[in-house]
Protein backbone atom coordinates (compact mmCIF):
# COMPACT_ATOMS: atom_id res chain seq x y z
CA UNK A 1 0.00 0.00 0.00
CA UNK A 2 2.82 2.41 0.86
CA UNK A 3 4.40 1.78 -2.55
CA UNK A 4 1.15 2.66 -4.32
CA UNK A 5 0.74 5.87 -2.31
CA UNK A 6 4.37 6.81 -3.00
CA UNK A 7 3.99 6.12 -6.72
CA UNK A 8 0.79 8.18 -6.89
CA UNK A 9 2.49 11.00 -5.03
CA UNK A 10 5.31 11.03 -7.59
CA UNK A 11 2.80 11.04 -10.44
CA UNK A 12 0.85 13.95 -8.92
CA UNK A 13 3.97 15.98 -8.12
CA UNK A 14 5.32 15.27 -11.60
CA UNK A 15 2.03 16.33 -13.17
CA UNK A 16 2.07 19.64 -11.32
CA UNK A 17 5.71 20.24 -12.26
CA UNK A 18 5.09 19.50 -15.92
CA UNK A 19 1.80 21.39 -16.25
CA UNK A 20 2.27 24.10 -18.84
CA UNK A 21 5.46 22.56 -20.24
CA UNK A 22 5.98 21.99 -23.94
CA UNK A 23 6.48 18.49 -25.31
CA UNK A 24 10.26 19.11 -25.58
CA UNK A 25 10.43 20.33 -21.98
CA UNK A 26 8.56 17.25 -20.78
CA UNK A 27 10.92 14.96 -22.75
CA UNK A 28 13.95 16.81 -21.34
CA UNK A 29 12.65 16.38 -17.78
CA UNK A 30 12.01 12.69 -18.43
CA UNK A 31 15.48 12.26 -19.98
CA UNK A 32 17.06 13.86 -16.87
CA UNK A 33 15.20 11.41 -14.62
CA UNK A 34 16.26 8.46 -16.78
CA UNK A 35 19.89 9.68 -16.78
CA UNK A 36 19.87 9.95 -12.99
CA UNK A 37 18.61 6.38 -12.71
CA UNK A 38 21.42 5.19 -15.02
CA UNK A 39 24.09 6.82 -12.86
CA UNK A 40 23.03 4.62 -9.94
CA UNK A 41 24.25 1.52 -11.84
CA UNK A 42 27.85 2.74 -11.95
CA UNK A 43 30.35 1.81 -9.24
CA UNK A 44 30.60 4.72 -6.82
CA UNK A 45 33.84 6.70 -6.75
CA UNK A 46 34.63 5.64 -3.18
CA UNK A 47 34.23 1.95 -4.12
CA UNK A 48 36.50 2.06 -7.17
CA UNK A 49 39.91 0.41 -6.99
CA UNK A 50 41.51 3.16 -9.06
CA UNK A 51 41.22 6.82 -9.99
CA UNK A 52 38.39 8.00 -12.24
CA UNK A 53 38.17 11.41 -13.85
CA UNK A 54 34.72 12.12 -15.21
CA UNK A 55 34.43 13.54 -18.71
CA UNK A 56 31.56 15.63 -20.07
CA UNK A 57 29.01 13.06 -18.82
CA UNK A 58 28.82 9.59 -17.24
CA UNK A 59 29.69 7.98 -20.59
CA UNK A 60 33.14 9.57 -20.80
CA UNK A 61 36.26 10.01 -18.73
CA UNK A 62 39.47 8.28 -17.80
CA UNK A 63 40.15 5.47 -15.34
CA UNK A 64 43.45 4.12 -14.08
CA UNK A 65 43.73 1.24 -11.63
CA UNK A 66 46.37 -1.04 -10.22
CA UNK A 67 44.35 -4.06 -9.16
CA UNK A 68 46.03 -5.93 -6.31
CA UNK A 69 44.18 -8.52 -4.24
CA UNK A 70 40.92 -7.62 -5.98
CA UNK A 71 38.36 -9.96 -7.43
CA UNK A 72 35.20 -8.33 -8.74
CA UNK A 73 33.61 -6.09 -11.33
CA UNK A 74 33.59 -2.32 -11.56
CA UNK A 75 31.01 -0.50 -13.68
CA UNK A 76 32.97 2.51 -14.89
CA UNK A 77 31.14 4.49 -17.57
CA UNK A 78 27.66 4.53 -19.07
CA UNK A 79 24.07 5.48 -18.45
CA UNK A 80 20.51 5.30 -19.66
CA UNK A 81 20.14 8.56 -21.55
CA UNK A 82 17.32 8.67 -24.08
CA UNK A 83 19.07 11.40 -26.03
CA UNK A 84 22.69 12.02 -25.10
CA UNK A 85 23.62 15.68 -25.61
CA UNK A 86 27.09 14.77 -26.91
CA UNK A 87 25.68 12.39 -29.53
CA UNK A 88 25.55 8.62 -29.95
CA UNK A 89 29.19 7.97 -30.94
CA UNK A 90 31.72 7.00 -28.25
CA UNK A 91 35.41 6.46 -28.78
CA UNK A 92 36.87 3.77 -26.53
CA UNK A 93 40.61 3.54 -25.91
CA UNK A 94 41.92 0.98 -23.39
CA UNK A 95 45.35 -0.17 -22.33
CA UNK A 96 45.50 -3.33 -20.24
CA UNK A 97 48.65 -4.66 -18.62
CA UNK A 98 48.23 -7.95 -16.79
CA UNK A 99 51.14 -9.09 -14.61
CA UNK A 100 49.25 -11.64 -12.48
CA UNK A 101 45.81 -13.22 -12.62
CA UNK A 102 43.31 -12.35 -15.34
CA UNK A 103 41.37 -9.24 -16.26
CA UNK A 104 39.05 -8.00 -18.96
CA UNK A 105 37.24 -4.89 -20.09
CA UNK A 106 33.77 -5.41 -21.47
CA UNK A 107 30.76 -3.52 -22.79
CA UNK A 108 27.12 -4.13 -21.88
CA UNK A 109 24.26 -2.59 -23.83
CA UNK A 110 20.69 -3.07 -22.67
CA UNK A 111 19.84 -6.69 -22.04
CA UNK A 112 22.46 -7.89 -24.56
CA UNK A 113 25.23 -10.22 -23.47
CA UNK A 114 28.46 -8.56 -22.37
CA UNK A 115 30.95 -8.03 -25.21
CA UNK A 116 34.60 -8.45 -24.23
CA UNK A 117 36.72 -5.61 -25.58
CA UNK A 118 40.11 -6.75 -24.28
CA UNK A 119 41.31 -9.50 -21.94
CA UNK A 120 45.05 -9.72 -22.58
CA UNK A 121 47.93 -7.30 -22.20
CA UNK A 122 47.63 -4.79 -25.03
CA UNK A 123 45.51 -1.93 -26.32
CA UNK A 124 42.01 -1.62 -27.72
CA UNK A 125 40.47 1.25 -29.70
CA UNK A 126 37.08 1.46 -31.36
CA UNK A 127 34.06 3.69 -31.83
CA UNK A 128 30.74 2.47 -30.46
CA UNK A 129 27.31 3.78 -31.39
CA UNK A 130 24.87 3.97 -28.49
CA UNK A 131 21.45 2.38 -29.02
CA UNK A 132 18.30 4.49 -29.26
CA UNK A 133 15.79 4.58 -26.45
CA UNK A 134 17.65 4.87 -23.17
CA UNK A 135 18.79 1.28 -22.70
CA UNK A 136 21.36 0.84 -19.93
CA UNK A 137 24.85 0.95 -21.41
CA UNK A 138 28.03 0.37 -19.40
CA UNK A 139 31.70 -0.22 -19.93
CA UNK A 140 33.19 -2.34 -17.19
CA UNK A 141 36.44 -3.69 -15.90
CA UNK A 142 36.68 -7.05 -14.21
CA UNK A 143 39.70 -8.35 -12.35
CA UNK A 144 39.82 -11.96 -11.34
CA UNK A 145 42.37 -13.02 -8.76
CA UNK A 146 44.86 -15.83 -9.45
CA UNK A 147 43.10 -19.18 -9.61
CA UNK A 148 39.59 -17.69 -9.96
CA UNK A 149 37.40 -18.51 -12.94
CA UNK A 150 36.36 -15.82 -15.38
Amino acid sequence: MKKIVLALTFVLVGSFMLAGCSKDEILNHYNNIVQSAGSIELTGKSSLQGEKEKGIDDYTGTYTADYANFSGTEYLFGGTSIKREAGKELSIDCTLEITEGTAKVFWISGSDEAVTLIEATGTYSDTITLPDGGFPTRSCAKKIGPGDAM
